[in-house]
C-alpha cells in the first residue's frame, strides 16, 4: 500500500534521507518541510495518511513539531502521526500518546531510523492505526508515572517544599523573592500537574505536601 506522507525536519541532510527512503518504498511523499508553522499549512492543505515529524524545529527550536503533532491529532481524529526525536519530551510524548486512545501513532527516537526496513514498517503500521513506541519512551514514561513529582519544576518544587514547611503563599513569595501571584501560578500548576482538581472535601494543597514527603 502506497501512503501519501508529509515529513517535517528542519535538518535537510536527515529530511531529504526520509523522502529518498520512504520514496524508495514505493510512498509517496507529498510535503517535506523545515517547521512546524510549515507542518501545520501542509496538512491542512491535503490532509495526509501519514504524518512524520521531528520533535525540535523552528519556529521556537523547542518541541514545535511534538506539539504541533498534538494539535494536529486533535485537530484531525486520528490522523497518523509518527514523532522521532533524539530524546523523550515526557509532556507532550505522554498527550500525543494518549491522544484518541492511542491509535495511529507512534513515537521513535532517531537512532532507530538506522534500521531501515523496520522503520518504514513502523510507519506503514502508524498509519493504519497501530501504535510503535521505543522502548526507552517506554521506559521513562513508566518512570514518569510512578513519580508523579517527575512533572513538577525545579521552581514548583521549591514552591512546594516551602508549602510542606507550613508557609503562606505571602511567606514563600518573600522567601523565594517573588511576587505572591507568581507562587499562586506556581501552585495551580502543582495541582494540574499531580493531577488534584478541586473536588469534593479534598485539600489540594495538603494532598500536594503529601505527595512531596512520600517522594
Amino acid at each position: 500500500m502506497s501512503l501519501r506522507i508529509v515529513v517535517a525536519e528542519d535538518s535537510l541532510l536527515l529530511r531529504d534521507g526520509l523522502v529518498n527512503m520512504l520514496t524508495r518504498f514505493g510512498h509517496d511523499v507529498i510535503a517535506a518541510v523545515p517547521g512546524a508553522d510549515e507542518l501545520v499549512d501542509a496538512v491542512d492543505a491535503d490532509q495526509p495518511d501519514l504524518v512524520i515529524t521531528d520533535v525540535r524545529m523552528p519556529p521556537g527550536n523547542s518541541d514545535d513539531g511534538l506539539r504541533a503533532a498534538v494539535a494536529l491529532r486533535s485537530r484531525y481524529r486520528r490522523l497518523p502521526v509518527l514523532v522521532l526525536s533524539q530524546h523523550v519530551e515526557q509532556s507532550y510524548a505522554a498527550k500525543l500518546l494518549d491522544s484518541d486512545g492511542g491509535v495511529g501513532v507512534g513515537y521513535l527516537l532517531k537512532d532507530r531510523i538506522g534500521a531501515i526496513t523496520d522503520f518504514v514498517a513502523a510507519a506503514v503500521q502508524v498509519a493504519g492505526g497501530g501504535t510503535v513506541v521505543d522502548p526507552e519512551v517506554v521506559r521513562q514514561l513508566l518512570r514518569r508515572r510512578h513519580d508523579p513529582l517527575s512533572r513538577i519544576s525545579a521552581r514548583e518544587r521549591e514552591v512546594l517544599a516551602q508549602m510542606a514547611e507550613g508557609r503562606s503563599n505571602a511567606a514563600i513569595a518573600r522567601h523565594l523573592t517573588v511576587t505572591e501571584a507568581a507562587v499562586n501560578k506556581h501552585i495551580s500548576n502543582i495541582f494540574t500537574k499531580l493531577d488534584l482538581p478541586v473536588a469534593g472535601d479534598d485539600h489540594r494543597r495538603v494532598l500536594a505536601v503529601l505527595a512531596f514527603l512520600r517522594a
